[in-house]
């Protein structure tokens, strides 16, 4: 019987495509992680990970036991909900912190589940940019906050008491105007292309972006508009009407209420995280409930790779 840690190991490769970028999402060294999965391959009798000089990918066993491994973990966050649910959780409140990309478009699904299992406990919900609802769970505004991280960035240390527990991992893409020349290629567009380019930035004030703005500075990118709010539906809208390209998160151009072009970037290190802030064994039994709903349901809107 495969063990569910070295599962979750597993995919947590297959979304990041790197041992090294799973062990750190994972909290682990990458040797320990790697160590982690050559048992799993001993317990598999198959190779499951091919290792190359940008990361890994998986074997045709290795994409048959992350299928199963999904719904096996699935399962397992669906038993722990239950057995909160089985805790006697009644009464009570919640009070959740969000971002509004998520909390428009993840967020009320997961919530809607969490009411039907729970109906007596009272939830509330604020909005926090981040790195805001990370220091309300600090604060003890709230008991939980989804928020997020970017990549190339400079890690920020956590208060303490606070944990965070990753759910989505996202690569950036390029957004145009349709029928931009840079959206018309097939394959992913090396990032030094965006050299010269008029570029609509993102909150270069912003702590969780000021790492991507200062890499598409290096390579020449050309600040057209500046946008000092995070708001990615203005950067969107902007990037429609033909001033500018822009580097924004899968989710926010699949979810853009106008029309873009997309392209996906080489390399692909430029990503953000999605994670929920918590205060690890100090949660109360609703906190842990949701994180387990937020679990499955995340997983579920993990974009394919």
């Amino acid at each position: 019987m495969q063990d569910l840690v070295r599962l979750a190991a597993l995919v947590a490769v297959a979304e990041d495509g790197s041992i090294t970028r799973a062990a750190a999402r994972l909290g682990y060294t990458a040797p320990a992680l790697s160590q982690q999965l050559a048992k799993l391959e001993r317990e598999a009798g198959a190779a499951l990970l091919v290792r190359h000089h940008r990361g890994a990918r998986l074997t045709a066993a290795g994409e048959l036991l992350v299928t199963r491994a999904r719904r096996v973990l699935g399962e397992m966050d669906r038993a722990r909900h239950e057995l909160a649910r089985l805790s006697g959780l009644s009464g009570g409140r919640l009070r959740v912190g969000t971002f509004t990309t998520v909390g428009i478009h993840l967020l009320p699904p997961v919530l809607s589940a969490f009411r039907r299992a729970h109906p007596d406990v009272e939830m509330t919900v604020a909005e926090y940019e981040p790195p805001g609802g990370v220091l309300a769970v600090a604060a003890g505004e709230v008991d939980l906050a989804l928020t997020h991280a970017y990549e190339p960035a400079q890690s920020a240390p956590l208060p303490p008491g606070v944990e965070l527990e990753p759910l989505l991992t996202e690569e950036l893409v390029l957004v145009t105007a349709p029928g931009h020349v840079l959206a018309g290629g097939s394959g992913r567009l090396p990032i030094e292309e965006l050299a010269g380019q008029p570029l609509i930035s993102s909150a270069p004030d912003h702590a969780p972006r000021r790492g991507v703005e200062g890499e598409l500075a290096r390579i020449g990118a050309t600040p057209a508009v500046v946008c000092r709010t995070p708001g990615y539906a203005l950067v969107c809208a902007l990037v429609s009407a033909g001033l500018g390209v822009a580097v924004v998160p899968e989710m926010v151009a699949a979810m853009a209420a106008t029309p873009l072009g997309v392209r996906a970037l080489e390399p692909t290190s430029f990503r953000r995280t999605i994670s929920v802030a918590h205060r690890g064994t100090e949660s109360g039994p609703a906190a842990q409930s949701l994180r387990a709903l937020l679990r499955g349901g995340f997983a579920r809107a993990s974009p394919a790779r």
